[in-house]
């Protein structure tokens, strides 16, 4: 549970300095501006604001009528001890995590919202990290990409245009760190519960005489995990250079990341849980020729990312700016299955028919380009009108493909790695935008922002998936192009200096991602249609010298949303599919207390209401029944988020808690199936995310050693899910459904089945020791 802690100390900052600064009417710009450089005269200054250029032209600001959250690198830093990004973000409002290992390191993703980290855009400087083809960051071939990073800033809602993946629940704009004016280095380092670590070293030479700087970092992290043989290893470095003119900017960054993680997909239910504990992991286990349970010592997943990016700013005059931003991303890997019992035709080892089974060992591997660049020409009178004019092109190119290692059976015709499916995707996702903040009235501000996106995707060749009908392997032969435009609307009123109201209007469009198409395909549905979502905000902020707080209200209303069935694939992946209508109406709350200096109090809360219109089932006839409406999946209707801080000279103490309510697994309205137990007694499964209250502590204390030469000294420790909630972070549920007495009923495939359902459970009290030194 170190997300909360995380993303509370996060959010606790982000409202507000210790000095109360992010009270003040410009706290948003200074989070963005002043967080880079603690030194704001002459050139220093002039570095900032040219580093900052390529992502003014995608966030949100002050006068932007939206909901976002800024974090700055000081809140960053407080809280980044190895865990994964999206944890870093737990506490802001409206956030669900989740964890495969069941302790924030390795495979993580975050929701907004309710809506999964598929539609959630994410880009660094400008640039989009979203994978092109599921449309998801895995932040585990990322490792500790946290420690470069300047500030980030999470929108919510429809947010405004950017590039790359269409944002349709939430952005995530990420600043990798500034070079800094003066030279440094440090380490930093953390230890505790599951062998977890990680160890950082940092260096900058500054701004050098000839106007050149260098900046980078090397880090390794690793961790057994919470759940069996869950572990993880992540390699990566972040490299920088960068010249600064006195309007010219240029930067060239690559950042490394290379991860070998145990596979803890598969998620366990309940009875598992029940016969081996809450750390059973199933995935690799077969048998010997004794019938011993053994475990695959490389089911694992493998993966080499190497980013690359060219940053120009350049200051034309002292009200316009330009940006533009290449990048170049491959990436390369694969993971290795353990398989029992598998039919050999299906991986054309029997092409005679003959139905031979055996346990064998595949690969399933990938390797990919993506490439591209953005520009944006942003326009700043520095009176009432804001510009930006801009757009971007990006092209992916992936091969997929599979081998097989090892047949346990003998084939005499087995040939090593043996190649069973190969296809390969293309995508091409190009867009321009132009938006305008203009104060035509004293307080008023008016805010349009127009979006045009064209994305083709293609798709050839044959999958790893056999038609049982045909006895073919299922080939894909696929040309699709998505076209939207995406227009969005608002207006910010300061009343007076501490009242601040705001409305806007959005619409956004989002193409099928490769797994919408893969499981449409595999399951003989129609093709998946793109989503369209109506986004309406309405929010209100207020604040004084001790005191923040604002409400922001939304209605999100979809046209063939893309929503989790609740359902897994044979990978562990979540299935989705549209639904004609559905919505997610909500209300979220945060405010901010400082009556003292030693002491500061934050919170935030979101109710929300999200449903699907007329969902259906399939029964186990072949019939539809339609359920009527039902709540959405992973959605739950509470998330609450209590922070309080404390300071005392160097000392640092803070207590986090959040609360979040029970999430159905499904989008049926069933929080649980009926089945057999092993003595055939009646028994009711669960398919829910039962509710839960976590309570984390942090502890850490600054000091400075001039003699010794350290600059700057922290050193803490954590205290995560301190009374050791035992709850489940995510999960799937796959039931069959039948017709009993008129009523649909959810139900096990078979007696005494109940596997229909798994769960991840995360780590009861665990802790991380920190130390954090600057030379």
């Amino acid at each position: 549970m170190k997300k909360i802690l995380l993303g509370l100390t996060a959010f606790m900052a982000m409202n507000a300095t210790a000095d109360n600064k992010a009270l003040n009417a410009n706290a948003e710009e200074k989070a963005l501006n002043g967080a880079v450089e603690t030194t704001v005269s002459g050139d220093s200054l002039t570095n900032v604001k040219l580093q900052e250029v390529q992502v003014v032209s995608t966030r949100a600001m002050k006068k932007t009528p939206m909901a976002f959250t800024d974090m700055n690198k000081d809140q960053i830093k407080a809280v980044n001890h190895g865990q994964d990004v999206p944890y870093l973000l737990s506490l802001t409002p409206s956030v669900t995590m989740t964890s495969d290992a069941g302790n924030g390191i390795g495979y993580t993703s975050f929701r907004v919202r309710g809506t999964d980290p598929s539609r959630i855009n994410i880009t660094a400087n400008g640039m989009p990290l979203n994978d092109a083809e599921s449309s998801t960051v895995f932040w585990v071939n990322m490792g500790d990409f946290a420690s470069s990073v300047q500030s980030m800033q999470i929108q919510r809602g429809v947010g405004t245009s950017t590039n790359g993946s269409g944002a349709f629940g939430a952005s995530l704009n990420m600043q990798t760190e500034n070079i800094g004016s003066e030279p440094y280095y440090g380490v930093d380092m953390s230890a505790g519960s599951y062998y977890s670590h990680k160890e950082t070293v940092r260096f900058s030479t500054g701004i050098m005489s000839n106007n050149w700087g260098f900046q980078g970092r090397l880090s390794n992290i690793g961790s057994k995990g919470y759940l069996d043989r869950a572990s993880t290893k992540l390699n990566s470095y972040f490299l920088q250079a960068g010249y600064f003119g006195d309007n010219t900017m240029l930067k060239f960054i690559t950042w490394n990341g290379v991860e070998e993680t145990y596979h803890a997909w598969n998620y366990t239910s309940k009875y598992e849980q029940s016969l081996y504990g809450r750390t059973y992991n199933s995935c690799g286990e077969y048998y010997d020729a004794d019938g011993n349970t053994r475990y695959y010592d490389n089911q694992t997943d493998n993966y080499h990312q190497q980013n690359y990016q060219f940053i120009w700013n350049q200051r034309l005059t002292n009200e316009l700016d330009l940006n533009a931003v290449a990048q170049y991303t491959k990436g390369d890997g694969y993971y290795e299955e353990y398989k029992r019992k598998r039919t050999l035709f299906e991986y054309d080892l029997d092409p005679t028919q003959t139905w031979g089974v055996s346990d064998l060992v595949r690969q399933k591997k990938m390797a990919n380009d993506f490439y591209g660049a953005v520009a944006s020409l942003i326009y700043d009178n520095h009176q009432n009108l804001q510009a930006t004019f801009g757009g971007g092109w990006n092209k992916y190119d992936g091969d997929h493909f599979g081998l097989v290692t090892w047949v346990k059976a003998p084939i005499t015709a087995l040939q090593p790695n043996h190649k069973y499916y190969d296809n390969n995707a293309k995508k091409t996702d190009w867009n321009v935008y132009g938006k305008v903040n203009y104060e035509f009235l004293q307080g008023l501000n008016a805010y349009v922002d127009l979006q045009y996106r064209n994305v083709n995707i293609k798709m050839a060749g044959p999958t790893d998936e056999i038609d049982w009908n045909t006895y073919q392997r299922i080939v894909y032969d696929m040309d699709k192009t998505f076209k939207s435009f995406n227009p969005k609307f608002g207006l910010t009123y300061d009343i007076t200096p501490n009242h601040r109201a705001y409305v806007s209007y959005a619409i956004a469009h989002k193409e099928p991602v490769r797994n919408n198409f893969e499981n449409s395909i595999n399951a003989e549905l129609e093709m998946p249609k793109a989503e369209r979502l109506n986004d309406l905000e309405v929010g209100y902020k207020y604040q004084s010298k001790s005191f923040t707080a604002g409400a922001n209200f939304y209605w999100m209303k979809y046209k063939d949303q893309f929503v989790l069935t609740g359902e897994i694939d044979k990978i562990g992946e979540a299935i989705t599919r549209n639904v004609p209508k559905s919505f997610r109406l909500g209300v979220e709350v945060e405010a901010a207390w400082k009556p003292v200096d030693w002491f500061r109090w934050d919170a935030n809360a979101t109710w929300s209401k999200n449903r699907v219109k007329d969902i259906t089932v399939t029964l186990t006839d072949k019939t539809v029944a339609n359920l009527g409406d039902q709540t959405l999946a992973f959605s739950p209707d509470w998330i609450a988020n209590n922070i309080f801080t404390f300071k005392y000279q160097g000392f640092n103490a803070s207590i986090q808690s959040q609360y979040v309510s029970k999430q159905y697994m499904t989008n049926t309205g069933f929080e649980s199936y009926q089945t057999l137990d092993d003595n055939g007694n009646p028994v009711d499964v669960s398919m829910m995310l039962d509710g839960h209250f976590t309570t984390n502590m942090d502890l850490s204390y600054n000091f400075q050693l001039p003699q010794l030469g350290l600059k700057d000294v922290t050193a803490g420790i954590t205290f995560y899910n301190l009374f050791s909630a035992k709850y489940d972070n995510n999960g799937w549920a796959a039931p069959a459904y039948t017709m009993q007495g008129g009523k649909v009923v959810a139900t096990g495939y078979a007696a005494s089945d109940q596997y229909e359902a798994g769960f991840a459970p995360s780590a009861p009290f665990n802790f991380m020791a920190h130390l954090s030194i600057n030379f």
